[in-house]
């Protein structure tokens, strides 16, 4: 379909397709196996200035806004997630986990914050990673127990995040943890967490089912003194942040999961065509056909509702929760229906690890669960539709 892209935009699918092809693909299984992130590949993303797509211009961004806008690029970000994650979902997490830490820098950080840590982020020389979930707070983020308490000009924090994305890798962390825990989600804010920081350690790294490429790890803050300037916003912006963070930065996971999906698509077409069964390719038997021509609807479908959404964030949409859910758990499911579908029609083959698209499918399956389950996704969509509904 005519998604009515920019010359721009279409230059950067085309970059972003042939880094795919060229570097991510013919390392995406090695990488993989070995669970090694792929620090070679961001290299070669930042180089081709990709990590500056969704930063203003004045903090070294390439992103051009009128006066009095923060937010754009979301659908840039897209296209070049979706493209990426053609080739390897775990590497392409590696690039737009460091978008989702960047995003509550660029909402809610003063000029000082901003002109400190948003230059190095948008030349890809610093990673950025963010951090709200727990061993007991994953869906329900509003149970959070890290604490940060005010003293003496610094925040001392301390706490345990795990299944953190970029985890270790990353070099700044926007870090959500409990100032007042009598308010509730009221009570938490966040703060800018540097590499290198006292009492700022790792735990282990997670093995996973899918996106191997990743590194997942937990946070451990012990004592872990943090200046009184790294606050983001002010206190009891916490739980406020990290929703609006989300409202941007679900559309990147859909558009990696729209990336799988088509991935998964072209590998089961080509092998359709391939396959001989009965003296002809198996691409000529109408249950394949049709399995096939579902994979490609869904596909589509996702895709025309992700670069949707992304382009109302472009325009100034400040209320967009409920279509940023609906993106997410929309494509992610299509992501999952449509690797599982690609297996199937590699039949005994598509089990072998020695074929690429079983990964495809252990890569899907995250889509569906972090940065909000897709059971959250509905009750987020259910709550707006009441809310809606009773203006």
């Amino acid at each position: 379909m005519d998604y009515l892209l920019t010359d721009e935009q279409k230059l950067l699918q085309e970059l972003c397709r042939k880094i795919a092809e060229e570097k991510i693909a013919p390392v995406a299984k090695e990488l993989d196996e070995k669970e090694e992130f792929p620090w070679q590949i961001i290299k070669i993303l930042a180089q081709s200035d990709l990590f500056g797509i969704f930063i203003p211009q004045q903090y070294g961004g390439l992103l051009n806004l009128p006066e009095g806008k923060n937010i754009g690029g979301v659908l840039d970000l897209c296209i070049a997630t979706e493209e990426l994650s053609r080739a390897c979902g775990g590497i392409a997490v590696c690039y737009a986990a460091s978008a989702l830490g960047t995003f509550p820098i660029i909402l809610y950080g003063n000029k000082e914050q901003k002109e400190r840590y948003l230059p190095d982020l948008a030349k890809g020389g610093k990673l950025a990673a963010f951090a709200i979930t727990e061993p007991e707070a994953g869906s329900d983020a509003s149970s959070i127990k890290t604490t940060a308490v005010k003293k003496d000009g610094y925040y001392v924090l301390n706490g345990i995040k795990h299944f953190i994305t970029n985890g270790g890798e990353a070099d700044i962390y926007v870090v959500i943890a409990m100032t007042d825990k009598t308010k509730g989600p009221r009570g938490a804010s966040a703060f800018i967490v540097e590499k290198g920081t006292t009492g700022f350690n790792f735990g282990k790294k997670e093995e996973k089912l899918g996106i191997r490429a990743s590194v997942t790890r937990e946070l451990i803050f012990d004592n872990c003194k943090v200046p009184e300037k790294n606050l983001l916003g002010k206190e009891g912006l916490g739980f406020i942040i990290t929703m609006k963070t989300f409202d941007v930065s679900r559309p990147g996971v859909a558009a990696q999961a729209v990336g799988i999906a088509q991935g998964a698509l072209d590998l089961a077409l080509k092998y359709a065509k391939e396959r001989q069964q009965f003296g002809k390719s198996i691409s000529s038997f109408q249950g394949i056909q049709w399995m096939l021509a579902d994979m490609a609807t869904q596909v589509e479908a996702a895709r025309a509702l992700v670069y949707a959404v992304a382009r109302m964030i472009d325009n100034g949409n400040t209320s967009v929760s409920k279509e940023s859910a609906m993106a997410k758990l929309f494509a992610s499911d299509v992501a999952m229906r449509v690797t599982t579908d690609a297996v199937q029609i590699f039949g005994g083959y598509g089990y072998m690890r020695d074929y690429p698209i079983e990964k495809y499918m252990r890569d899907a399956k995250i889509t569906q669960i972090y940065e909000g389950t897709n059971q959250i996704q509905r009750n987020i969509i259910f709550l707006q539709l009441i809310k809606e509904l009773a203006k």
